[in-house]
């Protein structure tokens, strides 16, 4: 895989060089309320741009149907990009056609351009080869280089992530030359003790990188919404809890797997409980009981892990070499079920370890409960990418960069 730092070495100086990039940030109305994404791609942008390339970036926002919506538009995540460099980043009111075609004609040596949300064009998603295929040629006119840089996306089988590398040089950005770099320490180059946090609102979501880190990680703890399904398993009742019955039978089989295996699964002893689930809107006190995971009451949910649950958590994480953390512990949007969240962040900035959190909601929290992104050792942009990449799946957007 060629990276962005060969490019630059060979110069990029008035060519036009496409960025697939991750801006898909969440948006409250037409405000960013978190733009970890948009500072992920700094790096690459701002080389390519002071080493005088005429920049494209091009990413995805949410989920429109193939069509134009503007409450998936990326206006907002160009504004925010142009603040983040401190010049005028230039947008383009469609992704292929008339706008911006005139915008990227336009450009500079040394000026960004951002076009509209690729998913607006039915053919970036398309199962169907030809349609993704010529939505990429069509992609590949506004350029002379790609560069690959949108690591949250790189799981999909896209035309600007996948078919577009095949018809232009294709390089890999900062982002994700350091991505593969973080992930191949907690697959090929594993420091040990290796323990593995995981949590999140559905076991479903997690049963690939259980099973492939059944073979890798010495301890994984459990947690969130995950957790109660494995608490049934374990023939507890679990209230009005989230819970996935039909993944019973394979939670059953891993934690067997676990035991042969040496692995050493880790559950809550206690939790957070309510009959209600609190108001994330008004952040209204929620008022929780605490009671034993093996004692949650018929007509209760569990929110988060208890404080023994929490002081349980941060001994398992205390002597650890490398951590993976993903998923929050609790609903760490409402400050009554943050703590959990909050106690495992702490843990791994007190562990010795080498941390990596596994994007998604895990990184959303880190920011949104006030820590510091650069005390940890990586914090990921791709939650679903990183989790596809430790289960040992090809990764369509990888594949697509090597030569």
């Amino acid at each position: 895989m060629k990276t962005i730092d060969e490019l630059l070495a060979g110069g990029v100086a008035g060519k036009r060089v496409f960025v697939r990039a991750d801006l898909n940030v969440p948006l409250d109305g037409t405000t960013i309320t978190d733009d970890g994404r948009i500072r992920a791609v700094l790096p690459t942008v701002k080389a390519l741009a002071e080493a005088g390339a005429r920049v494209v970036v091009a990413s995805h926002l949410g989920r429109p149907k193939g069509t134009p919506d503007p409450a998936f538009s990326l206006a907002p995540a160009a504004t925010r990009l142009g603040e983040l460099l401190g010049s005028d980043v230039r947008f383009a009111t469609d992704t292929v056609g008339e706008s911006a075609r005139a915008t990227v004609a336009e450009l500079a040596d040394g000026q960004v351009a951002v076009v509209e949300n690729l998913r607006f064009n039915a053919g970036e998603t398309a199962k169907d080869d030809a349609e993704r295929g010529a939505f990429a040629d069509r992609l590949a006119e506004l350029a002379d280089v790609y560069v690959g840089d949108g690591f949250g996306a790189v799981h999909r089988k896209h035309a600007s992530v996948y078919d577009l590398p095949g018809k232009l040089p294709h390089y890999a950005g900062h982002l994700i030359a350091t991505e593969v770099g973080v992930l191949k320490k907690l697959t090929d180059e594993v420091e040990r003790p290796y323990v593995v946090v995981l949590g999140g609102a559905k076991v479903s979501d997690k049963l690939g990188v259980i099973d492939h880190l059944l073979e890798k990680a010495d301890r994984i703890l459990i947690g969130g919404g995950m957790a109660y399904t494995f608490l049934k398993a374990q023939g507890h009742e679990v209230g009005i809890s989230l819970l996935q019955e039909d993944q019973v039978p394979a939670v059953k089989e891993y934690m067997k797997r676990a035991e042969e295996r040496g692995v050493e699964f880790v559950f809550p002893v206690d939790v957070l409980v309510s009959a209600e689930f609190p108001d994330l809107k008004t952040k209204a006190p929620a008022h929780p009981t605490t009671v034993a995971a093996t004692a949650i009451p018929a007509d209760q949910e569990g929110l988060d892990i208890g404080p023994e649950t929490r002081k349980l958590y941060a001994s398992k994480l205390a002597d650890a070499a490398t951590v993976f953390w993903n998923g929050p512990m609790g609903v760490f949007e409402h400050p009554d079920y943050a703590e959990g969240t909050k106690a495992v962040a702490q843990a791994l900035l007190d562990s010795p370890a080498f941390t990596v959190v596994g994007g998604g909601d895990s990184a959303a929290a880190v920011r949104l409960l006030g820590f510091d992104e650069k005390a940890f050792g990586h914090i990921s942009t791709g939650g679903g990418a990183s989790l596809e990449y430790l289960e040992g799946k090809t990764l369509p957007g990888l594949a697509a960069l090597e030569d």
